[in-house]
């Protein structure tokens, strides 16, 4: 393979699960053939993208506050132990490093309530930080990275409300897509990219006959389409139970590809050609 021929379009190789083998891990990902864009989740792991992907050719970076961080979700040594509230000034400063190219991840989810906090609360907040994000992005000029997780239709309703306006030019994605097809094409019908995980690469639940994402992969445009790993998270096939990493992309990329009938090669161009359109890299 050519070099840089995948873009892993949200990764977080700079979290600590790496820390003690992150250059064979950069050397598998170049091996590989994949760029990758690294994604914070609130100020530090914003801050830390940033000084990654400075210190790396071929890596870019995202910035934003997750809706698990705006209440204690998970405390863990990258997230800490307390929750934040989203500083507006503070992402924009950050966004001026030309190593910024989205901003997120931000979004809702209804999945991840925490115990002990009034859900009305918890929803309500999070709409007003994820529409600050939104606000920052349409400020900026950049794309927007959303994480949704059972909120895809309170999701929908809000871009639908800012792109009426005339609002967010440079759109964004729904990373680490696990909704439905149908909710798949609403996004697209508002000039969103839907980016596939590799839970494609999952045995189907029980309950089903295939991976429920297959539908997905049919009907979305190729020209909508991006791959992922969100590593050290949901790593694919063949490699599921260890650590995922960026250099896993390659098998959610066959998989997109055996389920469209096409050449591993072409699905590796077209989604790369998204990453590079989307988030304006090179």
């Amino acid at each position: 393979m050519t070099p840089f021929t995948l873009v892993d379009t949200h990764s977080h190789l700079h979290f600590s699960d790496f820390k003690n083998d992150i250059d064979a891990v950069l050397d598998r990902a170049r091996a590989a053939g994949v760029a990758l864009i690294v994604v914070g989740t609130l100020q530090k792991t914003s801050t830390e993208a940033v000084v990654f992907a400075q210190a790396h050719e071929h890596i870019w970076a995202a910035i934003g506050l997750h809706p698990n961080n705006i209440h204690e979700i998970h405390p863990n040594e990258d997230e800490g132990s307390g929750s934040e509230n989203f500083d507006y000034e503070f992402y924009k400063n950050l966004a001026r490093n030309d190593k910024v190219v989205a901003i997120g991840e931000t979004g809702m989810d209804f999945f991840r309530i925490p115990d002990g906090l009034d859900r009305t609360m918890v929803i309500a907040d999070q709409e007003k930080i994820f529409r600050r994000h939104l606000d920052l992005c349409d400020e900026l000029n950049k794309p927007v990275i959303i994480h949704c997780r059972d909120a895809h239709d309170e999701v929908i309703a809000v871009l639908t409300e800012y792109i009426t306006a005339g609002k967010l030019a440079r759109r964004g994605v729904l990373h680490c897509f696990t909704g439905s097809a149908e909710q798949g094409a609403r996004y697209v019908s508002l000039g969103m990219y839907i980016s596939i995980p590799g839970i494609i690469t999952f045995p189907p639940k029980k309950s089903e006959h295939e991976n429920s994402l297959n539908a997905v992969v049919r009907t979305i445009p190729r020209d909508r389409l991006l791959v992922e790993t969100d590593c050290p998270y949901l790593t694919p096939v063949p490699h599921r139970g260890e650590r995922n990493e960026s250099a896993y992309v390659i098998h959610t990329v066959q998989k997109i590809a055996e389920i469209l009938n096409a050449s591993f090669e072409e699905i590796a161009r077209e989604t790369s050609q998204n990453a590079r359109a989307l988030f304006q890299i090179e």
